[in-house]
């Protein structure tokens, strides 16, 4: 049914969500990346249940105790065209996690764009994708938290430098091309937003990144991909980029123009700065550019460091996650070593408002980063695909209960941004 269910109910008061405290939550995860040209979409809410037990998984994480939930409706299933909408899935259940007190951040794009778009490199989806996030805030107005463009830096890399996704390129100016598409598409959804909602607040959920030298011939492409990996925020922020960076974005397609339209943007002061975090993080980088996984060799504070000295922010961990192990308590440890990071950071300072074990189920895949569709489980959820808990369930159910009481009366709370 394309856009003739009536919208909710008004938005309640906008003081409602000052002093939320801190922001435990969780995940729906919703990636829905292209292979093979195109002919293959991995919509993981299909692949992991989500479409036929919604009711079930939204019910579940209240059970879980979090008051905070990553979630969005499917942007190629609800954008059917320009200006036409499908709104059937997203009215049905926004309804119920606004019914259920859920607090969501709203998650527009998740690594794919509609068939009829194409992929990144389409000049068009920033201002096509603009108008989506848009509607989607006349639809929802009492939603006030979002994620516009998940993860800019990892859509960017895995679609036009690995060859991954989407498009599945490898050259250096289709993957400047996907940036300033992409980050694009993210500033103009946040304007459009804020003409529907000005108080809107937008963590971005971005991977938190950092490139290790093997050998001493490793130092420039380890100086190289540790500037690169500041790209999307800095382009987001309207932070000017290294003079490096900035010779490679016009060496490869981006304008001058185009650069200066990202230093206009003044849009800081209604954005957290969402970082995500996995074992995968951190990569060694040879003699020859190539990089392999260095599994955790500085860990989720020191680099979070690095990233809130650069932009000042408020942080928001956004996503973690590990496999159960085979004793099945290996994600239980990663669990209390990323809280552990995460408190060490409060005390010192560093204003961290949330925190998010990704995601509420486990996944399918992704330990082939959805390349190969083997129906892999990943064990990586709060519950099982038979939505059985899992032990970092529990552990994330104690936490939460145990902790929940005293960061309420800390500091380092959200609070709305103040607007005319």
């Amino acid at each position: 049914m394309l856009d003739s269910l009536p919208p909710l109910p008004a938005a309640p008061p906008l003081h409602a969500l000052a002093g939320q405290g801190f922001l435990f939550a969780t995940g729906i995860e919703n990636s829905a990346p292209t292979l093979d040209g195109g002919r293959i979409r991995r919509d993981q809410m299909a692949e992991c249940g989500h479409y036929d037990r919604w009711r079930e998984d939204l019910a579940l994480v209240r059970q879980i105790g979090c008051g905070v939930l990553r979630y969005g409706p499917q942007l190629h299933a609800t954008l059917r065209g320009p200006g036409l909408h499908d709104w059937s899935f997203a009215d049905e259940s926004f309804a119920e996690v606004r019914r259920l007190g859920i607090l969501p951040i709203v998650d527009l794009c998740h690594f794919g764009v509609p068939d009829w778009i194409g992929d990144f490199q389409n000049p068009d989806f920033p201002e096509l994708f603009a108008d989506y996030a848009e509607a989607f805030a006349r639809r929802f107005p009492w939603v006030q938290l979002y994620t516009p463009v998940n993860e800019m830096f990892i859509t960017a890399v895995f679609s036009a430098k690995y060859g991954w996704w989407n498009e599945q390129r490898h050259d250096d100016r289709s993957y400047v091309t996907a940036i300033k598409h992409i980050v694009r598409a993210n500033v103009l959804a946040m304007q459009a937003i804020l003409r529907v909602r000005p108080d809107a607040i937008f963590i971005q959920s971005e991977s938190t990144e950092h490139f290790h030298p093997e050998c001493p011939l490793a130092l420039p492409h380890a100086e190289h991909r540790n500037a690169e990996r500041f790209l999307t925020l800095d382009l987001n922020y309207g932070r000017r980029v290294c003079s490096s960076m900035y010779e490679y974005l016009l060496d490869n397609g981006m304008t001058r123009a185009e650069y200066h339209f990202f230093q206009r943007q003044d849009l800081r002061r209604h954005c957290v700065m969402g970082n995500d975090w996995y074992v995968t993080n951190e990569h060694l980088i040879g003699a020859d550019g190539h990089s392999r996984w260095a599994g955790e060799v500085f860990g989720y504070d020191t680099v979070t460091r690095d990233y809130h000295a650069r932009y000042g922010l408020p942080v928001m961990h956004t996503e973690t996650n590990m496999d159960e192990g085979l004793n099945g308590d290996e994600a239980e440890r990663w669990l209390w070593k990323q809280w552990s990071g995460l408190m060490r950071l409060r005390r010192d300072g560093v204003p961290i408002l949330g925190f998010t074990w990704y995601s509420l189920t486990d996944q399918i895949d992704w330990n082939s980063a959805l390349r190969e569709r083997a129906g892999i489980v990943n064990p990586r959820g709060l519950f099982d695909l038979n939505r059985n808990i899992r032990t970092v369930g529990r552990a994330y159910q104690r936490l939460i209960e145990g902790w929940k009481p005293v960061l309420a009366q800390q500091g380092h709370c959200l609070r709305l941004p103040v607007t005319a």
